[in-house]
Formats: structure tokens, C-alpha cells, sequence
């Protein structure tokens, strides 16, 4: 969490900022705390990063063409250099990854002082937010990254429709409600940019899920109907995914970019189903086997140690990872995994 000191710096930055850039991960806890910092003064542009967990020197160019007085990074695991050098602007940078080193940036990270602390960037958000009447917008971003809130019960309180009980997380995201409000924040960043800019810019000024869900007005209508046809979708890919589960405790489904990626979605929901395996769920795309790898249990350090030698990359937290190997290695790179997970758990 936040110190009361960093609190306050990243308010006052906030506040004398007169256009302030965010740059902020394509999920939903990089969007819940966009959306959070955002409104507070409603000022500035936000970018998502979708290309990768990196902000590069790529991305200087566009900075220059915005001309932010500040720039706010949410979310975003990595950051070169080289960008710092060449944008030449104050950078707050609000993340839960591993801590990195980097130079000339104000740089928030619970895992600094405690490597084992766990807290989205969403949560943080909140603490330099308090705005009460998000609130529904922090307990989106938090559960959608596998963290049961402090605050669950004022959202309890707030919103029994969505959520009239407390318990855990897995219960909490898939038997009731508050779920879908969890899969909206993820389903509206896919599709068209055209279409995912529209729908940020129509949720950005949302008071309420009940708008939405109780499709209230014109916004939430279109909201809420964008959603539906994405779930529709979502759920054309999980059916054959569930199919896969067997007595193996590997669960392993592959689709192609002909589908939409739900490849996080999937591998949360089936993690959630069925505690006690592995899941993989990976989508083909030019020449690239992109996966979502989740269990309730560790499984990062056999991922780290099938990667070696393997043409891919990957790593994340403890029970939930992301890998992306090249197609002609990807058959190898399983038959290692499962080989690792099998030492690991023979220990």
C-alpha cells in the first residue's frame, strides 16, 4: 500500500498537473485505475498499452505529439531508459510487478520494501482517489486481479445486488453477480479501437453500475449491449475449454486467432472451477502460441525453469503467469512444464 507521504505527493502532482498523460495496462485493473486517477480532476488523455508489458522508446514519439506536462504510468511491468531520457517530463510510475531499477522516475512500489506484498495498482489508485463514489470502480479493478478489497463490506453495503455476502474470491467472481461487472471491465477493452475508445470514454463517465446493468439510460445501454455481444463470444470459447478437464491435472486448451482472446478470462475461470489443476489456455497467432497460465497453487518457478533454452518468454506472479513461445516450440515447452511440475510437487 501506499504511505501516507506518497499519497499525498501523487494528489498535489494530480492537481497542479494541467494535461496529464496516463499510460496504463489493457486489463482491467490497468483501466480501474485510469478511471480512478482520472476522475478525480478529469483532466489529460489516457493511452492503454496492448502491444506488450512495456513502455519503450516506441512510444516517445506520441508523447511529443501530446505534449503532457506529466505522465502517469499504471500498471505497466517494465519501462526503458531510454523513454525516461527522451521525453524529458516528471514520470509517476504506480505498479505491483517486480521492482525495477530505473533512473529519474518517482517510482510507487509496495514490493520495494515487502517482495512478497501483493496489491494491485488499482488499489493504490483508491488511496490517492477516495472518492466514495467510485468505489465500484476499485472493487472491479481489484477482484478482476485476484485481490479481495479491505473495503468489500462498504461494497456489500453499497451495491447487495451485485454482492450481499462476503467470501472468498473464487465463490465472490463466479456465483454472483459482481462477476460480470468484473467481465465488463475486461470485455470492453476488446474488439475495434474505435470501438474500445468509444466504450472507455462512455464508462469514464458512468456514476454507477446500475446504469449499466440496470441499463438505465442511453450509456449504460450501450454499455451493457457491447458487453452482452463480447460475453456471447467469451462464452463460444470457454464451452470447448471446459471440455478439456479430465483426470490429468493439466487442463490444456489451445484456439486460434480466428477467436477473440480470452485467454486470461478462460484461464481464471477454469483456475476458479477447478482448484487443484493446472491451466493452460493458449491462443495460435502469427507463428506465436500466446498463454494464460493459472493454478491455485505456485507455479511460476516451473514455468521460469521450462523456459530455458525454449525459443518464448514469460513469468508473472506466483499461481498466474503468461507465456509467449514460438509455434514450433511449443509442444517441447509443455512436455517440460508438465515435467518440472511434476518435480516440484514430488518435492
Amino acid at each position: 500500500m501506499l504511505s501516507s507521504s506518497q499519497i499525498k505527493l501523487l494528489q498535489d502532482e494530480l492537481s497542479s498537473a494541467k494535461n496529464p498523460l496516463f499510460l496504463y495496462d489493457a486489463d482491467a485493473d490497468g483501466l480501474a485505475a485510469f478511471l480512478l486517477l482520472y476522475r478525480i480532476h478529469r483532466e489529460g488523455k489516457g493511452i492503454r498499452i496492448t502491444a506488450s508489458s512495456k513502455i519503450g522508446l516506441d512510444l516517445a514519439r506520441k508523447v511529443q505529439e501530446l505534449n503532457p506536462d506529466k505522465i502517469f504510468i499504471l500498471d505497466i511491468p517494465l519501462l526503458d531508459q531510454e523513454f525516461v531520457n527522451q521525453v524529458k517530463r516528471p514520470i509517476f510510475w504506480i505498479d505491483h510487478h517486480e521492482p525495477q531499477k530505473i533512473n529519474n522516475v518517482h517510482y510507487f512500489n509496495p514490493r520495494i520494501k515487502d517482495p512478497g506484498a501483493y496489491v494491485p495498482t488499482t488499489r493504490m489508485a483508491y488511496q490517492v482517489s477516495q472518492n466514495q463514489d467510485d468505489l465500484w470502480i476499485a472493487a472491479a479493478g481489484c477482484l478482476a486481479d485476484w485481490y479481495m478489497p479491505d473495503f468489500i463490506e462498504e461494497f456489500i453495503a453499497q451495491y447487495p445486488e451485485l454482492l450481499n455476502e462476503k467470501s472468498d474470491l473464487a465463490t465472490t467472481l463466479y456465483q454472483h453477480p459482481v462477476g460480470k461487472l468484473v467481465k465488463l471491465f475486461f470485455f470492453l477493452q476488446k474488439g475495434q479501437a474505435s470501438d474500445v475508445r468509444k466504450s472507455i470514454q462512455v464508462l469514464s463517465k458512468i456514476k454507477s453500475p446500475r446504469e449499466i446493468f440496470g441499463q438505465e439510460n442511453a450509456p449504460g445501454k450501450f454499455l451493457y449491449k457491447r458487453f452482452e455481444k463480447i460475453n456471447q463470444k467469451y462464452e463460444e470459447v470457454l464451452i470447448p475449454a471446459k471440455e478439456k478437464v479430465s483426470k490429468s491435472k493439466i487442463v490444456l486448451f489451445t484456439y486460434t486467432s480466428a477467436q477473440w482472446s480470452f485467454t486470461t478470462n478462460i484461464a481464471n475461470e477454469l483456475a476458479a472451477t477447478y482448484p487443484k489443476k493446472v491451466i493452460i489456455i493458449a491462443r495460435k497467432k502469427s507463428g506465436e502460441m500466446k498463454a494464460s497460465i493459472r493454478a491455485q497453487f505456485r507455479i511460476v518457478d516451473a514455468l521460469e525453469r521450462a523456459l530455458v533454452g525454449v525459443n518464448g518468454y514469460g513469468g508473472g506472479h506466483p499461481n498466474a503467469c503468461g507465456a509467449v513461445i514460438k509455434e514450433e516450440d511449443w509442444d517441447r515447452f509443455v512436455d517440460r512444464f508438465k515435467e518440472e511440475l511434476k518435480h516440484e510437487h514430488a518435492d
